[in-house]
């Protein structure tokens, strides 16, 4: 008995697509796929009076250019489904992509995305299949939510862009190219669709922000199966192996040979290794396998077919649906065709993006009643997976937000990203400090992944930093280097007579940084600074938040607090100047001596961590709870007015 991965708490909150450029009809596909002998204009028109095409999408221009990347693609589906959802990309708890091939081999697709978006830390997960591969995204991204209590939200993307595969300039490079190879260039189109998944409590939560939950309804996913069959048959549709042809034009690599095997890439594509193939012999019993995987979903009471409102189908061509129809029909389990959705004529056959993208567009031109079912199918013939989920319209009230599950304690060692302290501290360290520390590696975690985003870092990382981003940034840190030593004093002024021994140690720190901000200034000048006098420069926004905040936490009585402060501060010269330093160093042509006190602050800080360290033991001794609570907050607060001066300083 087949049994699907059921659902009883997870819900589609939006689904959107993105379709690049302009619909191209059959006219004008020569411009971007154009034959290149007339053995290949006859295949055109065969596929083309087969499939039923009639318009499809491109990210390239006719000449072959590309316009807008796989990955960006991806990324404009997903921020249009974020705008439908009314959700911001920080509230995403996990990020799950599907492609058959993104813009690089490596890292995954999903983390591409991610980075391009340049979203906060999450789960990611890449699927990498053809077409049932997005809904393998969408099971596992269901499964996330529902095993995991602490995540509520969940982005599945799905992007292709074949157009680069099938422009004439890479086919002219190939041998004689054979109809498996030629069959596709008519067929596929580029494009990305995403849907937002959600648990009950945060549907809830949007009640007031979707087209569907202003109507007080709501899509509920009921289940998702998805088989592979690989094992019973023959490769069937396949991109870096060669036809049989160029295989036995290529006999020293063998019946299996990878283009990876070849001398070189470019010896690769031209015995025909870089053609996308498909074996048209084959494709009949994909739909044999899908026919007999769905009458074991209506015998088990998964598909009841009469009460299917909308089949959403994925086929490549109308040929092919018209096959699976009459199959479907022949075992007694069709559904009436005026119940089938497709897209296939308007937008092609984009892959593993058509299902969401075919479901955005049902969504946008039909009005979703309570008690409707939607049933979505999706074949893939690279090895012959078949793939399925079930949809319905819930009423709101229905709903039931879960009791929440209380998360767990647990934590990992104090090794995260502490500082190292010296072995005789280590060892008399008490659960006070270790909790204090835990809570400040998290909040570090966070605070060091939103400085990775501001707009100086980024362009650190991108390799874009100019001379003058580099003296724009020294200008605006020296005020706040030179205000560091002076408040570290007020804050010594304002401890009571039993705080002395920490008082030195504050002293003696203040004693090592009281003349940084001269070489900082030094540094500046010989990177090309053109003010002459240090009072002349001015803070950010940002940098005027924070110091008058350091100067007002100072002049508190026993400002302990200041140690949380002080952990943010130095743990970015420890932690994010070593690695941002050898990269500005790269992207800029200036003598060694401009960057003198980025040097010292990287080698010098983990010292002070460790006598910061001592401090910290010494407060928490003395203050307890209370003065843990303080030195959290302060860093809290440090952090982020840290990071508002990091955001303004391009």
């Amino acid at each position: 008995m087949i049994a699907p991965t059921f659902f009883n708490d997870i819900y589609l909150l939006a689904a959107s697509h993105y379709l690049p450029g302009h619909p191209v009809n059959n006219e004008a596909i020569d411009s971007f796929v154009a034959p290149i002998d007339q053995n290949s204009k006859r295949i055109k028109q065969r596929v083309l009076g087969e499939n039923g095409i009639q318009t499809r999408y491109y990210a390239i221009d006719p000449e072959g250019k590309t316009l807008i990347s796989h990955t960006e693609l991806a990324c404009q589906a997903v921020q249009i489904c974020l705008k439908q959802a009314q959700v911001n990309l920080a509230d995403i708890d996990v990020l799950v992509a599907a492609t058959s091939g993104g813009d690089v081999m490596m890292p995954g697709v999903a983390n591409m995305i991610q980075g391009a978006l340049h979203a906060p830390p999450m789960e990611t997960h890449s699927h990498q299949g053809i077409c049932a591969s997005s809904v393998v995204a969408l099971k596992d991204a269901a499964q996330s939510l529902s095993q995991n209590p602490e995540q509520s939200l969940a982005l599945v993307v799905a992007a292709e862009m074949p157009s680069r595969i099938f422009k004439s300039s890479r086919f002219a490079k190939q041998n004689p190219v054979d109809f498996e190879a030629h069959f596709l260039r008519w067929m596929l189109s580029d494009g990305a669709g995403a849907v937002l998944l959600a648990n009950a409590q945060q549907v809830l939560g949007q009640a007031a922000h979707t087209t569907l939950t202003q109507q007080g309804l709501a899509l509920k996913l009921n289940w998702v199966h998805a088989k592979s069959f690989s094992g019973d048959y023959p490769v069937c549709m396949q991109f870096g192996q060669g036809s049989h042809r160029a295989k036995e034009q290529n006999p020293d690599y063998g019946a299996d040979a990878s283009y990876l095997d070849f001398p070189s890439v470019a010896e690769a594509e031209a015995a025909g290794y870089f053609a996308l193939r498909q074996n048209l012999r084959l494709l009949p019993n994909l739909f044999e396998v899908a026919v007999h995987e769905y009458a074991g979903l209506v015998q088990g009471g998964w598909v009841k077919p009469s009460e299917v409102d909308t089949f959403l189908c994925h086929y490549s061509s109308e040929a092919l649906g018209k096959t699976c129809e009459a199959m479907m029909e022949s075992a007694g389990l069709g559904i009436p065709r005026e119940r089938w959705f497709s897209n296939l004529k308007t937008c092609g056959n984009t892959g593993a993006a058509s299902i969401f993208i075919m479901l955005s567009e049902w969504l946008t031109t039909h009005t979703p009643k309570a008690g409707q079912k939607i049933f979505a199918f999706v074949p893939e013939s690279g090895r012959f997976t078949v793939s399925y989920f079930m949809l319905e319209v819930v009423e709101l009230t229905t709903l039931q937000a879960p009791h929440p599950i209380a998360s767990s304690t647990f934590r990992t060692s104090v090794e995260l990203q502490l500082p190292q302290a010296p072995a005789q501290i280590q060892t008399t360290m008490n659960q006070q400090v270790r909790a204090t520390l835990l809570e400040l590696a998290e909040i570090w975690h966070n605070f060091r992944s939103q400085i990775w985003r501001t707009p100086l870092v980024e362009k650190i990382n991108a390799g874009k930093l100019t001379q003058t981003d580099y003296v724009t940034w020294m200008a605006q840190w020296i005020p706040q280097v030179r205000e560091g030593s002076l408040w570290m004093r007020e804050a010594v002024a304002h401890l009571d007579e039993p705080y002395q021994v920490l008082a030195e140690l504050i002293t003696e720190h203040a004693n090592d940084e009281q003349f940084d901000f001269k070489i900082l200034f030094e540094d500046y000048q010989a990177a090309g600074g053109k003010v002459a006098t240090i009072h002349d420069l001015q803070r950010n926004a940002g940098g005027e938040a924070l110091n008058s905040y350091m100067y007002r936490k100072a002049k508190t009585r026993n400002p302990f607090g200041l140690l949380g402060g002080i952990y943010m501060i130095e743990g970015t010269g420890q932690r994010i100047v070593p690695w941002l330093l050898p990269l500005i160093k790269q992207q800029l042509n200036l003598p060694e001596r401009c960057y003198r006190f980025l040097k010292y602050h990287g080698e010098n800080d983990e010292q002070h961590l460790a006598r910061w360290l001592v401090a910290l033991q010494f407060a928490l001794e003395v203050g307890g709870e209370a003065t843990q609570g303080d030195i959290i907050r302060t860093a809290r607060d440090v952090a982020t007015l840290y990071q508002l001066q990091m955001e303004h300083i391009l």
